[in-house]
């Protein structure tokens, strides 16, 4: 399979709306999942990492998104040079949908306002890209004019993005199967994923880099080679034939 990245990573970049930002649907910064994927990549690699969240909470992708009037300001296609390109990520997460598709978006124009920030965001820093599908939600005829949308809708939405995440060579974290449609898993405002789901949303942005990037394991693995354990059972294998072989990387 391919390695999307065998050295570590530098510096990350969550580009988002409310989730990713945080708010007062959970109760510890900490607990936010943007800050978890964080956490889990700086204790996996065991290198100087540095994060960047540029979540804005009821922020929409582009002024042509329904939503955007009564949206917090700038949209992401208004600021992604000054919030994600300035910064140079080599990982870059962009979480976006949710707002767009509650304010009954055109599918169409959410696709291609997120390729041309995908794409400008590629060409300018070359990150691993890794796109996030909608997270699952209850509040479906709450909070005008993000009232719109509807479970079809949705589903067209993270179909897409799963879509457009192998166009641009980029990583899909599936975190709406993640939460496999709990509703415990949501605050009671219907929109914003409690303690429990924002973990689930973490560590599945976080499984899905270290299925593809290699990175991520090179700590570890170095560790694990210098134990008696490793000895052993290397020298057993060697013995009946079947050698240790790394697959992967240099």
């Amino acid at each position: 399979m391919k390695d999307y990245r065998r050295e570590p990573f530098e510096r990350m970049v969550i580009l988002g709306e409310s989730t990713v930002q945080g708010g007062p649907w959970v109760s510890d910064p900490s607990h936010y999942f943007a800050d978890i994927v964080a956490d889990l990549i700086d204790t996996a690699q065991d290198a100087p990492f540095h994060y960047v969240n540029s979540g804005i909470g009821a922020n929409a992708i582009s002024p042509r998104s329904p939503g955007y009037a009564d949206s917090a300001k700038p949209s992401a296609m208004e600021r992604y040079r000054d919030d994600v390109i300035d910064h140079d990520p080599d990982l870059f997460v962009f979480c976006y949908g949710l707002n767009d598709m509650r304010a009954g978006m055109d599918v169409d124009e959410f696709i291609d306002d997120a390729r041309t920030i995908l794409a400008d965001v590629k060409a300018a820093c070359d990150p691993v890209l890794v796109l996030t599908t909608i997270y699952h939600m209850t509040g479906w005829r709450s909070f005008p004019p993000f009232d719109r949308g509807t479970p079809d809708l949705n589903a067209t939405y993270n179909e897409r993005i799963a879509v457009l995440a192998d166009e641009m060579g980029g990583l899909l974290a599936d975190v709406w199967r993640a939460q496999g449609e709990a509703d415990w898993l949501i605050n009671p405002d219907g929109v914003h994923a409690n303690r429990i789901g924002n973990m689930l949303i973490a560590h599945e942005v976080f499984a899905t880099l270290a299925r593809n990037c290699s990175c991520l394991t090179n700590a570890t693995f170095a560790a694990d080679m210098e134990t008696d354990w490793t000895r052993n059972t290397t020298a057993s294998r060697a013995s009946a034939g079947d050698p240790y072989r790394k697959t992967w990387g240099s």
